[in-house]
């Protein structure tokens, strides 16, 4: 393996940037960055990334592509990966295309499976999972991954097409969402999470780990309530209590934008697509049970790198 390394998680809402450098103490991370990009914007239901994603996109991973530069990751070891919004989109080959033409940047697009391996390395490599049975769920803006899971194996993945930015299209016609766009999201994932039911009922996961995202500004703002700080940087997993997540639950689901925006812990970032994603995950709790939230700060790209060095 090359002594630095570039990997770049092309997400349908965040673009995500990881150098590291090889040594023989093991792996250092040099730098690290999350940037908007929002490519599903407009055009995820469309099965279309828009002229206007594409440009965002380019502006993002020009950035990316002088950084790279900067710490001197070559082109054939910077590794980019494309998830939901570029793998459900007709234009995709187009897109790719385009970005490797104007930032050097060669797109490998992965499945659903794929990314859900991905994640549950990522995320072992942060939190202890131990013996007992988790579900692992990532909610991306285009895709939703579950992982059901223990620190030793894989019982059974799939990735769901019910990320953040789709949600939010279909079912956030007011802000705040209305009580009847929400029952109506309640029903959907009754409709859409019948093989992920079979699942939990097989395998009865008893705690759940989220990763990264969503679960990063939960974290943020439980700190941020009970410390009035922001929490340690070089920490990677967490305990979420449930009353905090309730806590914050009823916070989000009241309160319009600029409303969620005055929250401590909030970014711009994630203040309209969160809404969708807690309703998801009191949607899990609440169906399956599931009483324990622990969280990783780790995910797909650092489960690309775990990935890469043990093979």
């Amino acid at each position: 393996m090359a002594s630095r390394l570039g990997i770049i998680d092309l997400g349908t809402n965040t673009f995500h940037l990881l150098i590291i450098e090889k040594t023989t103490d093991g792996i250092l991370p040099l730098y690290r960055i999350s940037r908007p990009a929002r490519i599903g914007k407009g055009g995820i239901n469309q099965r279309i990334i828009t002229e206007e994603a594409t440009q965002r996109a380019l502006g993002v991973l020009h950035s990316f592509r002088e950084r790279l530069d900067e710490y001197q990751v070559q082109p054939e070891h910077t590794f980019a990966f494309g998830t939901s919004a570029i793998r459900s989109a007709d234009n995709s080959a187009d897109f790719c295309s385009t970005i490797l033409r104007e930032t050097g940047i060669r797109i490998t697009v992965i499945n659903g499976d794929e990314e859900a391996r991905y994640i549950y390395h990522g995320v072992r490599s942060a939190v202890d999972l131990g013996p007992a049975t988790s579900l692992i769920v990532d909610i991306g803006g285009g895709s939703v991954e579950f992982i059901i899971c223990n620190s030793r194996q894989i019982f059974w993945k799939q990735s769901f097409e019910i990320g953040g930015q789709r949600l939010m299209e279909r079912f956030m016609h007011t802000d705040p969402l209305r009580d009847s766009d929400r029952k109506r999201l309640y029903n959907y994932f009754d409709e859409q999470l019948i093989p992920l039911a079979n699942a939990i009922h097989q395998y009865a996961p008893t705690v759940l780990v989220g990763s990264s995202g969503t679960f990063d500004t939960l974290v943020d703002m439980d700190y941020q309530h009970r410390t009035g700080q922001w929490p340690p940087q070089d920490k990677i997993s967490y305990e979420l209590p449930l009353a905090e997540f309730y806590r914050t639950y009823e916070l989000l689901l009241t309160r319009n934008h600029d409303e969620r925006m005055t929250l401590p812990g909030m970014i711009e970032l994630r203040v309209d697509m969160i809404v969708v994603a807690v309703c998801l995950i009191d949607y899990l709790l609440r169906t399956y049970g599931i009483r324990d939230i622990r969280v990783s700060t780790y995910s797909l790209k650092e489960g690309v790198l775990a990935v890469m060095t043990e093979e």
